[in-house]
């Protein structure tokens, strides 16, 4: 059974490794701290990863290591509009899970996540993420949503 305790471990790590990525002090070293994140948390074994990062518009849905790797720290030619976003860099992670679901092989969070910057404000992403046992019994995160809050603009008709 996977357990909300082991999904908030899973949570805090993943914010710790997100901040980490931004403060290297080389593009090298936070690639290589990205690399370390994606293989210990995500599910990319099997090609099982659906990754939908916040800030991706072209290529949204990512499943390999090299999509994942280019969205938190940019320069693949492959994605163009990845800046990397984990080298924003960025001080602070924390979750606020609007719910969690427990299942006998499958874990469900779905919340707010706040990024906080060096100036003391956050930005605010709402996500969804479903947790499965890596062949180890690690939790891996198999499916990541990200999103900005939806904002109704004045100038936009539908």
């Amino acid at each position: 059974m996977i357990e909300t305790h082991e999904i908030k471990a899973v949570q805090e790590a993943w914010g710790k490794a997100v901040v980490a990525v931004g403060a290297a002090p080389t593009w090298e070293e936070a690639r290589s701290l990205a690399v370390k994140l994606a293989e210990e948390l995500y599910a990319i074994d099997g090609g099982e990863l659906l990754f939908c990062p916040t800030k991706a518009s072209v290529n949204q849905f990512r499943a390999s290591l090299k999509d994942v790797l280019s969205y938190f720290v940019g320069r693949d030619p492959d994605h163009e509009e990845d800046a990397g976003f984990a080298l924003e860099p960025w001080s602070s992670v924390r979750f606020e899970n609007a719910g969690i679901i427990e299942r006998e092989d499958v874990g469900i969070a779905m919340g707010n996540y706040f990024f906080g910057r060096a100036d003391g404000s956050e930005l605010k992403v709402e996500y969804s993420f479903v947790y499965v046992r890596g062949a180890a019994g690690e939790l891996r995160i198999q499916l990541h949503h990200s999103a900005l809050p939806y904002q109704a603009l004045s100038l936009i008709h539908i």
